[in-house]
């Protein structure tokens, strides 16, 4: 891509992003933001302070990447630094090495990365010899402890569970077999994975605790069959001593599979294993019957959505943290009942809206107050008068309005009056849902992610060129929000 051809890209991602967020946030935000460089997948941005650069990475970074995407599809990563005398440093190469789908600092000097075996706590280096960067777990987050983790009655079972896990495994003994936690994003779940990593190896740090993501677990296994390695990767998950695994929804095909075996293994040979996913084993789909089975038998436990008193409980523990960092900040009861009454998503959007204030007061010398909020808040509000939209229902609404069977639009027939609904019912998965692309194919008949894509990109094309498609389909979104 020429000089030319990257900044005109970038005007057009800076539009895009102007008309997602608004100027006022536009101009607070992104106005100071300069694409740097794009080198293959990644594109490196930087900005002038490392307080703008860790407001963007919490709060701003799948806007960018989606404004990003939509111009070129193929930026899939980005990189964010910090400007030093005008100067945004280090500059990359082709073939660096970047976490994908993770933005890093300059202010962290380094790739977000497993911490040395070295540390307390932390056993992420390879068994059997394997070279550490060939067989190693996902990064934690030091902030995600039992210490900073806020329990109420939506989730004080699954704390307690996961702290006499992580006793045991301190003490080399294994309780529940497996864990298996559940519950919607944004409620704890890669918390509790993480305070029980931290917890366990926080005694003995030769102990063999492995945190990994779904994808990371395929990355592994991927990466081991095609380097002909597939029996040191089974050997190294056979050696473990307290295996997490995070976002299980996420995985499939063989490496699913693979992880079946890895479960039956090490639950064998009395090892330790907590898993999270977003749904109970029982809606596994991409799983065996065997390994939902095994799954399901061990302890599962939900996480509830939060009620009144958790969130404010949430907000208080993060406005005193956030108090004893900068001087003179307060947050007043009516600012912490606002925020804990109009924000009912999940935990990530209370810490959210925690943030937003704090940078909102550094900024502008503002005191925190409920006028505040509502003006900081806007777009958190008003996700909470949106009702929750369930692809089941979009299923039910698309194939009642089309006179299509549902099982229609699951299936692999291409006549033209089940294929237009199909894509249109995909469209709005992927505008009116949280579910990524994989997840919605997986539900619409297991279809590939390219696949939903091609039918999103085709019913936004329909909808420019034809004002009825486009009057046609608000009408669906009216009719699945009431």
């Amino acid at each position: 891509m020429t000089t030319g051809d990257t900044e005109q890209l970038w005007l057009r991602v800076r539009a895009r992003l102007r008309a997602a967020v608004g100027e006022d946030i536009f101009t607070s935000w992104f106005a100071r933001l300069a694409l740097e460089e794009i080198v293959g997948d990644l594109a490196h941005l930087s900005v002038p302070t490392r307080f703008l650069c860790s407001w963007i990475q919490s709060n701003y970074v799948e806007k960018i990447l989606e404004a990003f995407r939509a111009e070129d599809e193929a930026i899939s990563r980005l990189h964010l630094t910090v400007r030093i005398n005008g100067q945004a440093r280090p500059r990359l190469v082709a073939g660096s090495d970047v976490s994908p789908e993770r933005v890093e600092t300059a202010a962290q000097e380094a790739e977000v990365r497993p911490v040395p075996a070295s540390s307390a706590g932390t056993m992420f280096g390879a068994a059997g010899g394997a070279p550490a960067d060939a067989l190693s777990g996902s990064a934690l987050d030091r902030k995600l402890t039992f210490e900073t983790f806020v329990a109420g009655g939506a989730n004080e079972m699954a704390l307690g569970v996961a702290k006499q896990v992580a006793s045991a495994a301190a003490n080399n003994t294994v309780t529940f077999n497996p864990v298996y936690i559940h519950s919607t994003v944004g409620l704890g779940k890669t918390h509790l994975l993480n305070a029980i990593a931290w917890a366990a190896g926080a005694s003995d740090a030769g102990r063999n605790i492995v945190y990994l993501t779904a994808d990371h677990f395929m990355y592994h296994f991927i990466t081991a069959v095609k380097h002909q390695s597939a029996l040191a990767f089974k050997e190294w998950l056979r050696r473990i001593d307290l295996l997490l695994i995070d976002d299980m929804q996420f995985l499939q095909g063989k490496s699913a599979t693979e992880f079946g075996h890895t479960l039956s293994s090490l639950i064998s040979g009395t090892k330790q294993v907590v898993v999270a996913g977003d749904a109970p084993p029982r809606d596994l789909e991409m799983l065996d019957d065997r390994v939902r089975s095994r799954l399901s038998g061990g302890l599962v436990i939900p996480i509830a959505p939060f009620d009144m008193d958790l969130r404010r409980a949430i907000v208080q523990k993060r406005a005193d943290q956030a108090s004893s960092r900068f001087a003179g900040l307060a947050f007043p009861a009516p600012v912490i009942d606002f925020i804990a009454r109009c924000i009912v998503s999940h935990g990530r959007d209370l810490d959210g809206a925690v943030n937003r204030l704090v940078a909102a007061n550094q900024l502008t010398g503002e005191p925190i107050t409920v006028g505040l909020a509502e003006k900081t808040l806007q777009d958190l509000i008003r996700s909470r008068e949106t009702p929750r939209v369930r692809i089941e229902d979009i299923l039910r609404i698309v194939a009642r309005h089309y006179n299509v069977r549902r099982t229609d639009l699951l299936s692999s027939r291409r006549s033209r009056d089940v294929v237009r609904p199909r894509q249109i019912a995909m469209y709005l998965a992927k505008a009116l849902t949280s579910r990524s692309l994989p997840e919605i194919g997986r539900r619409f008949g297991g279809r590939d992610h390219t696949t939903v894509l091609h039918s999103v990109r085709k019913v936004e094309q329909l909808m420019r060129d034809d004002g009825d498609l486009t009057q046609e389909i608000e009408l669906l979104k009216r009719m699945l929000e009431e």
